[in-house]
């Protein structure tokens, strides 16, 4: 993640476990945008500015005490926000998108709405060249690249090694929680199936690039 990203490309930044999952769940309840902050503080900030905005995210995986929800899908998933603007700030996905200055096109991307990422650059920008960001170091991202790059070349990948390589970056993470004190550690468990249900939601997570952070809208495709 930390190599330069071209200017004037379509970018995509890639987060299976968990932010862009997270994200997208949250436009399923009806989310209106999400402000993704660069770092835990920058988030605070932001909410200091918007104090009607809750405040999503994480630290090392685990929700600091001040923000309003985790970076859990599964959370998200039983609450009410419809029409609420989010604020989100996570490890890896979110400062993925900040480090995207002057794209043609950002996009924020799970397996959750891989297919309707690919639409929606198929259709408006089929012609520009691509970056694909995969922000963490874990199978599941580079699977989801995988998967992604496939469907914009036109190819029709199995949907079956996608969810493999998620559940083998869940193990990764899991052998690595495994090695933290109890306290340390977070559990995966009930945010897989959010993370593994591909395509589930059947729109893009299109950026727009502000002073000192992103802000994601949904984007039927």
């Amino acid at each position: 993640m930390e190599a330069d990203v071209p200017a004037g490309e379509v970018v995509v930044v890639i987060d299976v476990i968990r932010a862009f999952t997270t994200a997208a769940v949250a436009f399923e309840r009806g989310v209106a945008e999400i402000a993704c902050a660069p770092s835990v503080e920058a988030g605070r900030d932001l909410r200091r500015l918007h104090p009607d905005r809750l405040l999503v995210g994480e630290t090392n995986g685990l929700q600091p005490a001040d923000f309003d929800f985790g970076n859990s899908p599964a959370e998200l998933s039983t609450v009410r926000l419809d029409g609420r603007r989010l604020i989100q700030a996570t490890s890896n996905g979110t400062r993925g998108l900040a480090r995207c200055p002057d794209p043609r096109a950002l996009l924020a991307v799970s397996a959750r709405n891989v297919g309707a990422t690919a639409r929606w650059i198929g259709r408006n920008h089929a012609d520009v060249p691509r970056t694909l960001i995969c922000t963490g170091r874990t199978a599941e991202d580079w699977a989801c690249a995988r998967y992604l790059d496939a469907l914009l070349d036109g190819a029709s990948p199995g949907r079956a090694d996608l969810i493999e390589g998620i559940m083998d970056g869940a193990a990764e993470h899991a052998r690595a929680y495994d090695r933290m004190p109890v306290s340390e550690r977070v559990d995966l468990s009930r945010d897989l199936g959010f993370c593994r249900d591909v395509d589930r939601s059947a729109f893009a997570m299109v950026g727009e690039v502000r002073d000192n952070h992103v802000v994601l809208t949904r984007v039927e495709c």
